[in-house]
C-alpha cells in the first residue's frame, strides 16, 4: 500500500509580506520604551495563552508515503482549558493562571485534588470563564493584571527600591480582547504606569 507512519500536519500560517519592517518597528518601539522609561530587565514581562487538552492523543498516523498534509481523527480534540504564561526578561517565571470553560466555581479542580493548595501557595489563579469557551475575556485579563502581574510589578519595584510610577513594559500577542478599546482603555486608567506592547500578527 505503500503508507508510512506520518506526523499529523496541516498548512502553515504565512507570515504577512512586510514582517521584517514590523518586527524592526516592534523592536524599536520595546528599545525606545526602555531607555526612555529605564525599564530594569525584571520590568518587562511577556505574556502569552496556550491551549492545554486534557488528554492528547498521538500525533502520529498511517499515510500513503511522501504525503504533503496529514489529517488526523480526533487530532481537533476541544477539552481543554487555557493557560496564561509569563516570564520576566531576567528569568523570573509569573505564576500562572488558568481559564476553564464554565459558569461558577463547580468548572475549577477540586480543592482537595492533589497539590492544588501547593499551586496557591505559588500564586496561581485558577478562574471560570463565566462564558460557553475556555478562552481568556475581559474579565479574565482583568483578575490576570490585578492579581498577577500588576502585584510582580509592585513586589519588584519594592526590591529594587524604585519609586511605585516607576514604568514597566507587556508584552503580548496582538489578539482581539487585547488591542480592544475597553482593554487599553482599562488598563490606561487601572494601572498607566504598564506600557502594552504588542507583538506583530501573524509574526510570531
Amino acid at each position: 500500500m505503500s503508507w508510512s507512519m506520518r506526523k499529523g500536519t496541516q498548512a502553515a500560517q504565512k507570515r504577512p509580506i512586510d514582517w521584517e519592517d514590523q518586527c524592526e518597528k516592534s523592536f524599536l518601539r520595546k528599545a525606545y520604551s526602555i531607555k526612555e522609561y529605564d525599564i530594569h530587565a525584571s520590568l518587562y514581562v511577556n505574556s502569552d495563552q496556550t491551549q492545554i487538552i486534557y488528554a492528547p492523543g498521538n500525533s502520529m498516523t498511517w499515510a500513503p508515503t511522501g504525503s504533503k498534509q496529514v489529517s488526523i481523527v480526533g487530532a481537533e480534540e476541544k477539552r481543554a482549558f487555557t493557560l496564561m504564561v509569563s516570564v520576566a526578561s531576567d528569568g523570573e517565571v509569573l505564576p500562572f493562571q488558568a481559564i476553564y470553560h464554565g459558569l461558577s466555581n463547580r468548572s475549577l479542580p477540586n480543592q482537595n485534588a492533589p497539590h492544588y493548595q501547593d499551586a496557591i501557595r505559588c500564586g496561581f489563579v485558577l478562574e471560570f470563564s463565566g462564558t460557553k469557551t475556555y478562552w481568556s475575556n475581559h474579565k479574565t485579563m482583568h483578575t490576570f493584571v490585578n492579581e498577577i502581574l500588576a502585584p510582580y510589578f509592585a513586589r519588584r519595584k519594592a526590591e529594587l527600591g524604585l519609586p511605585a510610577n516607576q514604568k514597566c513594559l507587556w508584552q503580548i500577542d496582538v489578539w482581539s480582547v487585547h488591542r480592544s478599546e475597553e482593554f487599553r482603555t482599562w488598563m490606561k486608567i487601572n494601572h498607566p504606569d504598564i506600557i502594552l506592547d504588542f507583538v506583530p500578527g501573524g509574526c510570531t
